[in-house]
């Protein structure tokens, strides 16, 4: 294919997951509106969970990005019955992972009370913490077969069901949290259980989507009658883990910084939690293409075609810069009203209008370790986003968000600041790797 015809396959299959992306933004937006509306309180005990868990579900759903390359691979070449057998030696270690992350974040919930947070706030937090939990196995299996859709080139099918969870998780947060059409009045725990009945249907969608349609009845013969192979699992886990682990450490300096966040007050970690949503924005539309590019590099890994890599990977990154400069317009133009539809507390509007300027500098650089780090996924060469994710993230980034922070005094406009300092050299060096290993 040529350049051309890179910027359409892109645009087909990232598209589709940027509506989906966007309809989990407007989740997040219209859960945080209501959440925050509620009580300040409220606002605050939903970030410190959410920014605990931000790192379990993303380090659950990296590891499930480790069958994007073989999939994809096996998908070029035709063999469908086969990437069958993967999803199915798939599925049992998503399962064991996750099941292994909850146990660890059942310690967490244990000595929650000696983490820092307001005292006010654990009565909140506690509940809450279990009830996200019961979430992570579904959302897990859930993006585990997305991921597989994405890799055959069908990302439509999850589009539609995650903007199906999307309406009912908003309708349950408008009658749980506020007690509306005759249920009670819930508040935060009302919030959670919506978000948990959201994460289970999807599940139960594309399992029957998967196992019971025509059009993926080779997928499934393959998944029925393959056995567990130990050789496939250990491919699987080579290219997982090192994924996972990339993104749980990324997640655990902005979860880190949360955290940083209830230490300077209640305001600040509400004033976080919003800015971190309003920037997810970007986030999840630089993912989407993210997404796409990693699927369409590894089709063209699996015919050994470096040069078509390459140039998969050039047309995403001008993609993915264009629609960062869309999202960096978004938040200079709007910003005050996306900030103010959170809450009508003013010292936390006031506190959070003084961080657009940090989220605006870090966007160019989220943006490049997004598209570098899909492409080297796609590629398969994942190692080096071991160590690269270590140094940029553990190494700089959470030290910087202290300095910044508490050292420097600048406080919460030094946490959102010091994420530059992890996401440039991310960006840079997952770029040298992916061209190294395409050379």
């Amino acid at each position: 294919m040529n350049s051309k015809n890179h910027y359409i396959h892109l645009l087909k299959l990232g598209f589709p997951i940027f509506i989906g992306q966007l309809g989990l933004i407007i989740v997040a937006f219209a859960d945080n509106i209501m959440v925050g509306r509620y009580s300040t309180e409220a606002l605050a005990s939903a970030s410190f969970v959410n920014s605990v868990f931000n790192l379990a579900n993303f380090g659950c759903m990296g590891f499930t990005y480790g069958i994007t390359p073989i999939v994809a691979a096996l998908f070029a070449q035709g063999k469908k019955t086969d990437i069958g057998g993967i999803m199915k030696n798939a599925l049992a270690m998503n399962v064991f992972f996750t099941l292994a992350v909850s146990a660890i974040l059942l310690l967490l919930y244990a000595n929650v009370g000696h983490l820092g947070q307001p005292e006010e706030l654990l009565p909140l937090i506690r509940p809450y913490f279990l009830i996200i939990l019961a979430t992570l196995i579904p959302n897990t299996v859930f993006s585990l077969f997305s991921q597989w859709s994405y890799a055959i080139g069908n990302s439509k099918m999850p589009m539609w069901i995650m903007l199906l969870s999307n309406v009912m998780n908003i309708a349950g947060n408008y009658m749980l949290i506020y007690g509306k059409f005759g249920a009670p009045e819930m508040g935060l725990i009302g919030a959670g259980i919506s978000t948990l009945i959201a994460r289970l249907v999807p599940l139960v969608i594309i399992l029957i989507i998967f196992f019971h349609s025509r059009k993926y009845t080779e997928y499934a013969q393959g998944f029925a009658n393959q056995e567990f192979d130990r050789r496939q699992r250990i491919k699987i886990f080579k290219i997982s883990y090192p994924i996972s682990l990339q993104m749980s450490m990324e997640s655990g300096s902005f979860s880190m910084a949360g955290v940083m966040a209830g230490w300077i007050g209640a305001v600040a970690l509400a004033s976080f939690q919003i800015i971190v949503i309003v920037g997810t924005l970007g986030f999840c539309i630089y993912y989407s293409f993210g997404s796409a590019i990693a699927a369409l590099v590894g089709q063209a890994k699996g015919l050994n075609d470096n040069r078509q890599m390459r140039s998969i990977a050039a047309a995403g990154y001008h993609i993915i810069l264009t629609l960062a400069a869309i999202s960096s317009a978004i938040f200079v133009l709007y910003g005050a009203e996306l900030i103010s539809a959170f809450t009508t507390d003013k010292a936390v509007i006031t506190t959070t209008l003084t961080l657009i300027i940090p989220l605006l500098l870090y966007q160019l650089g989220d943006a490049t370790q997004i598209t570098f780090s899909g492409a080297l996924r796609g590629t398969g060469n994942v190692m080096p986003m071991l160590w690269i994710a270590f140094v940029s993230y553990i190494v700089i980034g959470i030290p910087a968000s202290y300095l910044l922070a508490f050292t420097c005094n600048l406080g919460i406009y030094g946490l959102i600041l010091s994420f530059c300092a992890s996401l440039f050299p991310a960006g840079a060096a997952f770029a040298y790797f992916f061209y190294k290993s395409t050379k």
